[in-house]
């Protein structure tokens, strides 16, 4: 078993004891198991999933950072959203709004980098609410 603790600034999400995590690295999806060796990256925007014996459950998530140690997943990003508590018209207007500022960002890179972080974390979302 893997002791799963997401968080955000504003909230612990998730704590409880569960079989498989699936996190969106940086680099791809990374599956962690029991006993998996330690293990640091950064999180892309993306759905995580997790499963246990009585519990199957996905979450849109922000960027962030995971860290894996002695069968411990802390899982720190700044928001989450499950399935229920998205509503892809506002999204997808959200999303709308992001890409034109973008389109108009210029070049700065920074600005740039943080808008193309909200928009996958707006495109998660709306993929989630309607995988349900």
């Amino acid at each position: 078993m893997l002791k799963l603790e997401i968080v955000t600034p504003e909230k612990k999400v998730f704590d409880a004891e569960v079989e498989e995590v699936v996190v969106p690295t940086a680099s791809g999806e990374a599956g962690i198991l029991s006993n998996h060796a330690p293990l640091i990256s950064s999180l892309k925007p993306g759905i995580l999933s997790y499963f246990g014996k009585n519990i199957s459950e996905k979450l849109a998530v922000s960027g962030g950072f995971v860290e894996v140690n002695n069968n411990k997943v802390s899982v720190m990003i700044q928001d989450a959203a499950t399935a229920s508590e998205i509503d892809v018209e506002k999204e997808s207007a959200m999303r709308e709004v992001l890409e034109k500022e973008l389109s108009s960002s210029g070049a700065n890179i920074e600005a740039n980098e943080k808008l193309i972080e909200q928009i996958e974390f707006t495109k998660a979302k709306i993929a989630l609410a309607m995988s349900k």
